[in-house]
């Protein structure tokens, strides 16, 4: 089967290597996926929800350049470092997976590479067959 490497731009991709997402065949993952805006900069700091909302975002456009989207996702982890705040972000996620449903686990951290992310999110997709 071909495998399709998913690049954001994100400089570290070839230095550590690295990619967004990786698709082969019909099944796709996306890697820990951090609340980084376009600038490199951390988005809503202190904040879980908008945190949440970015990394959901970065996903969605890491499946559809992958060919695929939110529908074909399958399962989804969220890693906090502070679990408080799971119901901030679990609600955040209902807004895009509400519907679709995919497989889910929460977990707590010590902490991320950037001490200002609060949320690190992964998901994994199967496409539907044409």
């Amino acid at each position: 089967m071909k495998r399709e490497l998913i690049s954001n731009g994100n400089p570290l991709e070839d230095v550590i290597g690295f990619s967004r997402a990786v698709r082969v065949g019909p099944y796709i993952s996306v890697g820990g996926t951090a609340p980084v805006g376009p600038d490199g900069k951390t988005v809503g700091i202190g904040n879980p929800g908008v945190q949440t909302r970015r990394c959901l975002e970065i996903i969605k456009d890491a499946l559809e350049r992958a060919g695929s989207g939110l529908e074909d996702v399958v399962r989804t982890r969220i890693m906090l470092t502070r679990i408080e705040d799971w119901e901030e972000v679990i609600k955040v996620r209902a807004e895009y997976f509400k519907k679709i449903k995919p497989v889910d686990t929460v977990m707590q951290v010590t902490r991320f590479i950037n001490p200002e992310w609060l949320v690190e999110i992964e998901a994994d997709a199967v496409v539907k067959s044409e």
